[in-house]
């Protein structure tokens, strides 16, 4: 059986029994800021669990996208070496939210697998928390009592967190073997875990104390790989056709086959489950970077890529693979297909500067061998060897290889001791993605009274206050003077979100007046004020009419319509595969951050400008219409990356030109935003770019502000304005045939000096040396001396400084004859210290310097120093 008719079977019985079926979420977690990614079928639904939220069903089915890089049997070193150890996986899961219990749970579970997957039941042992006699007698309806043993809290009683849900679990285990069964050979490869269903049954206080819940619940889990496993008779993910396409593509593209040795098959599966994860992650948003979830991305590419190198790739290979991840998921998850080609062209792109950084690392290893010859050593640290590695992406294996052919080792104990650090610096930072979590005032608030706006056709409205918070607590009131939060029930002020700036504005009401200066949005159904009252006692219950700024409301709007307009016009020029990566919408202007690999040129953001603005003069009518998310995106609305949508979506329908899902406020026509005019563009990270831009009053704005420096240029000059562009031309001319004269000075003046510095060469040890300060000079023109130095000198050292631009500068160079025994990039790294900065460059010739003018002197003494 398919591992994809797995899957539709699995959620197709839990629907013949009632549940809904409910379509993965994101990896990125719209709804848990405390995690780096979606790793469990329950994440989507934590809410729910929490009694935060109410869903229209009380039972669930999924089959849900994860991601796990650390945790308790989750190491990312582990995928490739163990059967099972994956990055990404998917979890098949049924759910309760106070529905059914134990009983239900037990019976699906076991009827499922026997019945509908048809397990030999003789195969399968169960295990349940020690004190759970309940899920024993249970289970001992369909198994007998000597295949269920019971274990300890690690192993089977689940919690939410420190405090919350909690309860204890059970899990269905399948045996590879046969003969006798200990509790010890659960932890061996002769089980594997098939199935975890979760009692949630005790509410955990922050005393420790285990409270009954009213509803208690289910959650299970059921990774798909190794129900795959089991149903298509192998004992390894890595032998299933969820694997075993990608591994076949791999070994074509590699030439690499698998069974060729242990190490070959490493990366054969290494590859393979990475290149999985990263394709899944960039269609959900996530692109390389430095930190949070870009930074576990890079590392699961470049150690996929460090893979590859093993087997002998010395070209990019990683992008090839991934259309097979899209050939094969792409059915069950859309978002593949609709990315694809972003996707591969993400990969490719790191993949270009993973080989940069390669290149980079031989050139440090060079120098690391020089010093370890000149030192006398032949081990090269491990430190060294860790640094390779994490920043340069080198495998132990190569470094030790290239070490090898040099005549040297690898301390590698010190980069274990190295790696053990960074693991532990993992754990500490995946344990979640820096966000600060919903404060929980505002979850029992939206549970208690939610709120509804009405502002996509109200500027102002009645409205009862219905909690009023003050220093992060509910109050009873607040007075004259105080800084508050409040909730009311309805309210036509757009809380922040999907990039739109929040509304201002007043509440006023029976000797009540509140000053408005921003409103947030921290859950999908709670609109937060922020502002001080003015006058009077703001209490809950209070009667307010609540009016927002007008003016800025319609700057804003025009500024939201604008990026909407921008989007499209940037996929028109700039390609399918700009994706919108962040936005801000303020009152006086808009910055838009998309997907792209280069800066984008003058010309194409002239061409950006000019279809944009095409779309404003042709008047088109702006639509907002609900629909369900699966219609929207068949008309072919984009949804943007991060945003977390339900099954009903808005969709802003800007006619003839671009539909998207957006949920913010937008002009009724084109023709209002009156001019888009672009002022910048520029880099956020690898592989995104930003543009800003102004509309309406902020357009017109920045054109006076224009003009006005262009008459104040011109008044300056003492042209006309329109004469500036001709005399800047003439003033460069002049300038730059100044620079000129002063170069050839300068130039005379350095060929004259040649004779006196070469004069002033001393003997150090069998060495010319040349070491000293010269004056009124650039950079270009001290390297230029010490050229003709060097050739006059034929053999020797020759070291440079000068005062340039109110720093110190230092050039080194050795004659090609001495570069074995003196290197001028270990001379410069000691003199650079000196002067307070840093240098380095090639055997021969090397420059640098620092701020320390005062010091350049006893830079140059140390030269002698160091030759000896």
């Amino acid at each position: 059986m398919k591992s994809s008719e797995i899957r539709e079977k699995f959620l197709k019985y839990f629907e013949s029994y009632g549940h809904k079926r409910v379509k993965s979420s994101s990896l990125v977690p719209a709804n848990d800021p405390t995690l780096f990614f979606t790793n469990a079928g329950m994440v989507q639904f934590k809410e729910v669990f929490l009694g935060q939220e109410q869903r229209p069903y009380s039972t669930a089915t999924s089959s849900q996208k994860c991601m796990r890089v650390s945790g308790k049997h989750n190491d990312l070193e582990n995928v490739g070496h163990t059967p099972r150890h994956h990055t990404f996986f998917e979890m098949l899961g049924n759910f309760s939210f106070g529905d059914y219990f134990k009983k239900d749970a037990i019976a699906y579970g076991w009827e499922f697998l026997t019945k509908t997957m048809g397990l030999d039941p003789n195969r399968m042992y169960v295990t349940v928390f020690r004190e759970d006699d309940e899920a024993e007698k249970l289970w001992t309806k369909h198994v007998s009592k000597d295949r269920i043993f019971r274990l300890d809290e690690d192993d089977n009683f689940w919690a939410m967190g420190d405090t919350g849900p909690c309860g204890p679990c059970s899990e269905i285990l399948w045996d590879f073997g046969s003969g006798p069964v200990k509790k010890e050979d659960f932890e061996t490869t002769r089980f594997m875990e098939i199935w975890n269903l979760v009692f949630m049954q005790y509410n955990r206080d922050a005393e420790g104390n285990m409270n009954p819940l009213a509803k208690p619940s289910i959650d299970t889990g059921m990774g798909l790989e190794r129900l795959a496993a089991v149903k298509q008779g192998v004992t390894s993910s890595w032998e299933t056709d969820l694997f075993v396409p990608l591994i076949e593509k791999i070994e074509k593209v590699t030439g690499v086959e698998l069974g060729s040795s242990e190490q070959n098959d490493i990366a054969l599966r290494v590859i393979a489950d990475h290149i999985r994860g990263s394709v899944f992650l960039v269609a959900d948003g996530v692109t390389p970077s430095n930190e949070g979830r870009g930074y576990v991305l890079r590392r699961i590419m470049r150690r996929a890529i460090r893979y590859g190198k093993m087997l002998g790739m010395d070209r990019p290979f990683f992008a090839q693979i991934a259309h097979v991840v899209v050939d094969q998921m792409g059915q069950a998850y859309p978002e593949l297909v609709q990315h694809q080609k972003f996707a591969e062209k993400v990969i490719a792109v790191e993949e270009e500067r993973f080989y940069e950084a390669l290149d980079k690392g031989l050139v440090l290893l060079d120098e690391e061998f020089g010093a370890l010859k000149k030192a006398k050593k032949k081990v090269l640290p491990g430190a060294v060897a860790f640094r390779l590695y994490d920043t340069f992406g080198f495998p132990k294996d190569l470094t030790d290889i290239i070490a090898g052919e040099q005549g040297f080792t690898v301390d590698g104990k010190g980069f274990e001791d190295e790696m053990s650090q960074q693991r532990e610096r993992g754990r500490s930072a995946w344990k979640g993605s820096g966000e600060e979590a919903v404060a929980e005032v505002w979850m029992d608030i939206q549970k208690k009274t939610p709120s509804q706006f009405v502002g996509y056709t109200k500027e102002s409205a009645e409205a009862m206050v219905t909690a009023v918070v003050k220093d992060g607590k509910p109050v009873d009131s607040a007075g004259a003077g105080d800084q508050v939060m409040f909730t009311t029930n309805l309210t036509p002020f757009y809380g922040e979100s999907g990039g739109q700036m929040g509304d201002t504005g007043m509440a006023v009401g029976n000797g009540i007046e509140v000053e408005i200066v921003d409103t947030k949005k921290p859950l999908p159904d709670l609109i937060v004020h922020v502002g001080t009252v003015k006058k009077g006692t703001l209490a809950p219950d209070a009667k307010l009419t609540m009016a927002i700024n007008s003016d800025r409301r319609a700057d804003i709007r025009r500024n939201h319509t604008a990026t909407h307009l921008l989007h499209k016009a940037m996929r028109e020029v700039l390609g399918e595969h700009v994706k919108q990566a962040g936005s801000l919408v303020a009152p006086d202007r808009l910055r838009f951050d998309f997907s792209h690999f280069q800066a984008v040129t003058k010309e194409e953001l002239k061409q950006i400008e000019e279809h944009a603005n095409k779309a404003v003069r042709e008047n088109f009518e702006v639509t907002p219409c609900e629909m369900s998310y699966d219609e929207a995106v068949e008309k072919g609305a984009l949804a943007f990356f991060g945003e977390k949508y339900g099954d009903e979506v808005r969709m802003v329908d800007v006619s003839g030109f671009s539909r998207e899902l957006c949920g913010g406020t937008h002009v009724s026509a084109t023709g209002e935003i009156g001019l888009i005019k672009v002022m910048a563009e520029s880099s956020v990270a690898a592989g995104v770019r930003r543009i800003e831009a102004v509309t309406g009053r902020g357009a017109i704005a920045y054109v006076e502000r224009l003009e006005s420096e262009r008459n104040e240029l011109a008044k300056f000059l003492k042209v006309q304005p329109g004469e500036l562009v001709t005399r800047v031309r003439k003033l460069a001319d002049d300038n730059k045939k100044l620079e000129q004269k002063m170069k050839s000075a300068r130039t005379e003046q350095a060929g004259a000096s040649v004779g006196d510095l070469v004069a002033k060469a001393q003997d150090v040890g069998g060495v010319k040396l040349v070491a000293e300060r010269v004056e009124g000079i650039d950079q270009g023109s001290m390297r230029d001396l010490g050229d003709r130095v060097r050739d006059k000198l034929q053999s020797g050292v020759i070291v440079l400084g000068a005062e340039v631009g109110g720093k110190a500068a230092l050039i080194v160079m050795v004659t090609k004859d001495l570069t074995k025994k003196i290197r001028a990039g270990d001379i410069m790294k000691e003199l650079a210290t000196v002067v307070g900065g840093k240098g380095g460059g090639r055997p021969d010739m090397a420059q640098g310097g620092g701020p320390d003018v005062s010091k350049l002197d006893d830079a140059l003494n140390k030269v002698k120093e160091l030759i000896q």
